[in-house]
């Protein structure tokens, strides 16, 4: 994509907001917009790097990455990807959220709701051994359909109702769990490992990694003690994740080599749930290849995942995975993306048909790691097109992913005529 310099100040009409919020000095409202707006990813490099006593170069060689790409995030020319925030997090030794700014609040009622349900979560997590004596679980039937129920909601980016659920239905399962014998516990063990995996979906969607960490203990300490080897492997899938924040992507990658020694590699005499499990492992493990970067691998894996789905047949969704064909043709693109090649996105999304049933999360992501594809290969209107996408499928996780906002940052930044689209996006993520 070819490099624009930055506009700089521009004509400005007091009777009208300005063109550039915050160049203006003079309009009250954009300067309180400006001020109540979380800070870009790049000033705050730039000032973590500086705290550090590193120069631009310096931090590009221990992350490793080019300088060029370190200069050009900082002033905002470019996005930073989730591969390069992960890279300086770890390098200047700060967590994800001091660069990225989660969880991004709001002054309106609505968006606010997400994040009212964190306290009384937090208390649920921690209270995983000291059952609340004053509750009454209902009947286990009762509680597995509020879990399939949870698990639904967080299926569809209802994030907002799910965290008006899940406190509540985690203290009655935490409860039902310690009062029942134990030769009975282990299907609420399971039940509790289903419901906590709602805490890491909402936590990582708002950027609470802290939370997020937590939930996953408490998410292997119930899976452990269910009895179900497949459901403790899809926790330590899961755990993955943590090793691609923390940008450690070997050890990443053996952990993900670990659960499919464990598990077997003969696919022929998998079943379903064993063959979702298995593919996803290795959907994983081309995400960390590719961020490596590893690229011959990280296509392998692709292959191997994409034979796993051939004998699946069709779209799953045994433990939550959403395994299938469909998930081994988004990470494609996402694969190509974290390897910076919008051009091989891009074509390998134009041979994709997704089916209607593919979960709101998973298409959200889709159109999220597609709109960076569409901005690599050069072409903005694109990209916009397909965050409007993302938005009308999963409204909640597009707000709040950072990619997003940087993105459509830069948009702001960069267009000297900004077309009313980029504008109402903007407005709708409340970047000024």
């Amino acid at each position: 994509m070819r490099e624009e310099s930055v506009p700089v100040a521009l004509a400005l009409n007091r009777e009208r907001p300005c063109a550039i919020a915050w160049e203006c000095r003079s309009h009250r409202r954009c300067r309180a917009l400006r001020e109540s707006t979380p800070e870009a990813i790049g000033p705050r490099i730039a000032r973590a790097r500086k705290l550090r006593g590193l120069t631009q170069q310096q931090l590009a060689d221990r992350v490793p990455c080019s300088k060029s790409l370190i200069a050009q995030v900082e002033r905002g020319h470019k996005p930073a990807s989730q591969a390069l925030i992960a890279g300086v997090a770890r390098t200047l030794r700060v967590e994800p959220g001091e660069l990225t700014g989660q969880p991004y609040h709001s002054d309106k009622p609505k968006e606010e709701r997400l994040h009212a349900a964190i306290p009384d979560l937090r208390r649920a997590l921690l209270s995983w051994d000291l059952p609340d004596e004053d509750v009454q679980p209902r009947p286990v039937a009762d509680l597995a359909a509020d879990v399939k129920r949870a698990s639904k909601l967080g299926r569809d980016a209802h994030y907002g109702r799910l965290g008006d659920m899940l406190p509540g239905l985690l203290e009655e399962l935490t409860v039902a769990v310690h009062a029942a014998p134990a030769g009975q516990q282990a299907p609420l063990f399971a039940l509790l490992s289903e419901a906590y995996t709602g805490a890491t979906a909402i936590s990582y969607a708002l950027g609470y990694f802290d939370l997020r960490s937590l939930a996953m203990e408490r998410i292997e300490w119930a899976a452990r003690r269910s009895g179900d080897p497949l459901r403790v492997a899809r926790t330590q899938w899961q755990r993955s994740t943590l090793f691609l924040a923390g940008a450690s992507y070997r050890r990443g990658a053996q952990l993900l080599d670990r659960v499919r020694h464990d598990i077997g590699e003969d696919i022929a005499r998998m079943d379903p749930a064993t063959l979702s499990v298995y593919g996803a492992t290795h959907l994983r493990s081309a995400i960390f290849a590719a961020r490596m970067p590893q690229a011959a691998a990280a296509w392998a894996h692709i292959d191997e995942a994409r034979e796993a789905a051939r004998l699946l047949g069709a779209d799953a969704n045994y433990y939550g995975l959403e395994f299938g064909p469909s998930n081994v043709a988004i990470h494609e693109v996402a694969v190509a993306v974290e390897m910076y090649d919008g051009t091989e996105a891009v074509r390998r999304a134009s041979r994709i048909t997704l089916p209607q049933t593919v979960a709101p999360v998973r298409l959200g992501h889709f159109y999220i790691d597609l709109s960076r594809g569409w901005l690599y290969h050069g072409d903005r209107a694109r990209a916009l097109d397909t965050l409007y996408a993302a938005r009308q499928v999963a409204p909640q996780q597009t707000r709040n992913h950072p990619q997003v906002r940087e993105t459509v940052r830069m948009f702001v930044d960069l267009e000297r005529r900004r077309p009313k689209s980029l504008s109402g996006f903007a407005s709708w993520l409340g970047v000024p």
